[in-house]
């Protein structure tokens, strides 16, 4: 399937398939089953699986665009999306033993969802910490993980789970073990009734697993974050947002035109304010795009994916694109005015503007630029 294909199938699905079913995936909180089913059944769970291993090929750029496609029709299908894509990348780019290659061909063949529990209780959101760890057993592993979130975990097909190297390992001597749905056992400790995002029903778990130590990736975790798993996941997430962005202008687009429409030759009041929300929002996808070039150029320099310029310069994206986001959505509102506030109707922007504001809260943007200060008071440039 080349680039032209993947994208023309990730739009056919989120049109016909994730965007009628949005409304209910909202309401009910609940998984978009449909969706994922038919991301599928399209091969496009494998996108960024090397076409050797029984995956598609695609580059990064390209699951971005896809990403960005489904969350312009629902953010809870995008974010899904790209969740299990960033456990793909890190399982591409990490995953070197014979067990994770075979791991990795039944990911392409069978359509394999994947989630992550990098976050655990006690460790105050701290994800390059972990108090769990793994337990060798001969040639077998066993884990147990007190998980405060795990998005999707009752779906998915395996979690890819963070913790110590071994029971006498220090808390940040990570590793991420594969743990599969038929060897965990999940035993739910809250529930997930969010205000946006609601469909990737990310409730909190006891995660317990056994499996063999094949599926323990063996490079550390710190590499596997900072190389992998910390800009692949910021440019992901970054899609989904200026997806949301791009659905909420479209829909801004189309109520100033059906305004012109009624009265020909008389430019309609909210025309200028979507003016001004175009530049706004191609700003943020000239941003997405900038980043995401700039990571598949150096994704082989590991020198470079560690320095403070890069580290800081991926947490800027989440930084500004989750900022942007409501900026652009809240603009959007404005242009459609009541006809956007009503819950009802061809131009609401209630579900889009709820799932913009989560946004800041994934990894909280606290966070992030306390970890920018950090970097920058020991960066020693001249």
């Amino acid at each position: 399937m080349d680039s032209d294909e993947l994208l023309k199938e990730a739009a056919r699905i989120a049109r016909e398939v994730a965007g009628p079913a949005s409304s209910d995936v909202d309401e009910r909180s609940r998984f978009p089953a449909e969706s994922v089913e038919a991301l599928r059944h399209a091969g496009l769970l494998g996108a960024l699986i090397p076409g050797e291993l029984g995956g598609l090929g695609a580059s990064l750029a390209e699951v971005a665009a896809c990403t960005e496609t489904l969350a312009a029709h629902c953010a809870s299908t995008a974010m899904v999306f790209a969740m299990h894509q960033i456990q793909v990348a890190c399982l591409v780019r990490h995953g070197h033993t014979d067990g994770l290659g075979q791991f990795t061909r039944d990911v392409a063949r069978l359509g394999l969802l994947l989630a992550s529990a990098t976050t655990e209780m006690g460790v105050g959101g701290d994800v390059r910490t972990s108090i769990c760890a793994v337990e060798a057993d001969g040639d077998e592993f066993a884990v147990t993980k007190m998980a405060p979130v795990i998005s999707y975990a009752e779906e998915a097909d395996a979690v890819f789970t963070t913790a110590r190297r071994a029971a006498d390992s220090p808390s940040s001597d990570q590793v991420i073990v594969v743990c599969r749905a038929a060897d965990t056992k999940l035993e739910r400790l809250s529930e997930w009734n969010a205000l946006g995002f609601r469909g990737t029903c990310s409730n909190g778990y006891r995660l317990d697993a056994r499996g063999p130590l094949g599926l323990v990736v063996p490079d550390p975790y710190a590499a596997v974050s900072s190389e992998t798993m910390l800009p692949v996941s910021h440019v992901l997430w970054a899609s989904v947002w200026l997806g949301l962005a791009n659905g909420a202008m479209d829909r801004a687009r189309r109520y100033v035109q059906a305004e012109a429409r009624s009265k020909p030759g008389v430019l309609p009041p909210a025309a200028t304010r979507l003016a001004e929300a175009a530049v706004v929002h191609a700003q943020f996808k000239d941003m997405v795009a900038g980043a995401t070039a700039r990571y598949e150029a150096l994704m082989d320099d590991r020198g470079e994916l560690s320095s403070i310029p890069f580290v800081v310069g991926m947490n800027a994206l989440k930084v500004s694109a989750s900022t942007l986001v409501v900026d652009v959505v809240s603009r959007a509102m404005g242009v459609c005015g009541i006809s956007a506030y009503r819950q009802d109707g061809e131009y609401s922007l209630g579900r889009y503007l709820r799932d913009a504001y989560g946004a800041a809260l994934m990894v909280n943007n606290e966070r992030i630029h306390a970890n920018n200060a950090h970097l920058l008071l020991a960066d020693r440039r001249r």
